[in-house]
């Protein structure tokens, strides 16, 4: 089983920062990659940031400049530095822990409970 905590959202004025971290807790399992999405009220859930095991990243374009990911504390957490924030940015965040269990070959997708994130004056 994987445990996974975020937290960090918030309200924020534009051109603000917030950083948002992401736990992953548990045993017996292999971390493939961290990922971030969000959605915002009516809209699809969209991929925002990801980085793999081995510290490949990755951005969205409505993202990349402004946003950063990274590993921290042993690869136990990733942290999305957001900055330069937009109204636009505004959603529920949710962090994603693509893991495989035991010795298990099949990824599976694990969730956070999700962070709200609101960029308004």
């Amino acid at each position: 089983q994987v445990q996974v905590d975020e937290s960090g959202g918030g309200l924020v004025q534009p051109g603000g920062s917030l950083r948002l971290s992401c736990a992953a807790s548990g045993s017996g399992f292999s971390i493939v990659a961290w990922n971030w999405y969000r959605q915002a009220p009516g809209k699809d859930r969209e991929l925002v940031a990801g980085i793999t095991s081995g510290g490949v990243a990755m951005l969205d374009d409505s993202v990349s400049g402004r946003f950063t990911i990274s590993r921290d504390n042993g690869e136990n957490r990733v942290t999305l530095q957001m900055n330069s924030l937009k109204p636009e940015d505004t959603a529920v965040y949710y962090c994603n822990v693509d893991a495989r269990l035991g010795y298990s070959h099949t990824i599976l997708k694990y969730w956070g409970q999700g962070t709200q994130v609101t960029v308004s004056s």
